[in-house]
């Protein structure tokens, strides 16, 4: 399959926190990642987010709120998880899971950066309409 190593671990358990608003992954070696639905989110692997290149990503935006609603299994190589802001096209694969687990405070730590250096915001939603124009010049 795409996107497997033979490495990659692969978690004993998931658990899906609705009330502490986390995923957490429990490995067979004893590491455990909880993984906030926000950071999920915004780091979601579907297309249109990612963009079909390097820079051309979609900043996502305004997801502090947003809830996973569930976990659907995707063969035996990822999961598909399922957003209350209707975004359901993220194939989360084990090795993509495993790296966001590790790497979360560098990750996010580089979120909130770009948040700031576009002036955007966790509780402002600009990636779910249509980018007017190029992704240059802001017109306020």
């Amino acid at each position: 399959m795409a996107g497997m190593d033979s490495e990659t671990p692969i978690p004993n358990e998931v658990r899906l926190h609705q009330k502490s608003r986390r995923l957490e992954l429990v490995y067979a070696t004893g590491e455990t990642f909880s993984l906030d639905f926000e950071y999920l989110r915004v780091y979601t692997p579907s297309a249109e987010a990612r963009g079909h290149g390097p820079g051309q990503e979609t900043l996502q935006t305004g997801k502090r709120e947003v809830v996973l609603e569930r976990l659907e299994p995707v063969g035996n190589y990822a999961l598909r998880l399922v957003f209350s802001d209707g975004h359901d096209s993220g194939l989360y694969s084990w090795d993509l899971l495993y790296n966001l687990g590790q790497h979360h405070d560098e990750l996010w730590t580089d979120y909130l950066k770009q948040i700031e250096a576009q002036g955007l915001s966790r509780d402002v939603d600009t990636s779910s309409r249509p980018a007017a124009g190029g992704s240059c010049g802001h017109h306020h």
